[in-house]
């Protein structure tokens, strides 16, 4: 049995994992609209997620509840949205949502500001953290580097003008169940 589960895999097919897309694309082994419709899985049924690019679409606090439903205890499930200062938010008519790295953080154990009570679930902790940046420019290089020493250093980037000398690319997170 595949305990791994690719959420909105359009064409990126994982071998050893349930590929789950809204439209039926060669290679999706489950057709679903999260948007509208719970996850068709058990409950505690997957050890690992991932969901690229998918949750800026879509409302994603209440997809997050399914997933933390269908991640088994200890199970990891890996995100990855535009950063709030992407472009890509605004070439893109259909993202709704934007992000920052600290986000995912209402959603854990102890989360951001004593908000635990904003949601009925809670994942244990945010594992890892990422702000990305387009390779290709130089300019970014720096940021590459220095933006993701940790969370103060991603913090400071955010929060000054250095957002508006290199807009990021991504936030990659990984949350432990």
């Amino acid at each position: 049995m595949k305990n791994k589960l690719n959420i909105g895999c359009g064409n990126d097919i994982k071998e050893g994992f349930v590929n789950l897309d809204i439209a039926q694309l060669p290679g999706v082994d489950v057709v679903c609209d999260i948007d509208k419709n719970p996850l068709p899985f058990e409950s505690n049924t997957f050890e690992y997620i991932i969901c690229y690019d998918i949750l800026e679409h879509i409302d994603y606090p209440k997809v997050l509840k399914e997933i933390h439903r269908v991640l088994a205890v200890n199970g990891v499930v890996e995100i990855r949205v535009p950063h709030f200062t992407s472009s890509n938010n605004f070439i893109d008519p259909t993202h709704k949502k934007m992000f920052s790295f600290r986000t995912f953080n209402f959603f854990t154990n102890g989360a951001l500001n004593n908000r635990e009570y904003y949601y009925d679930f809670h994942f244990k902790e945010v594992i890892d953290s990422k702000i990305t940046f387009i390779n290709k420019n130089p300019v970014n290089w720096p940021f590459i580097i220095l933006v993701n020493l940790n969370n103060t250093t991603r913090k400071i980037y955010e929060e000054t003008f250095l957002r508006s000398i290199a807009p990021a690319l991504n936030i990659e997170i990984k949350l432990l169940k």
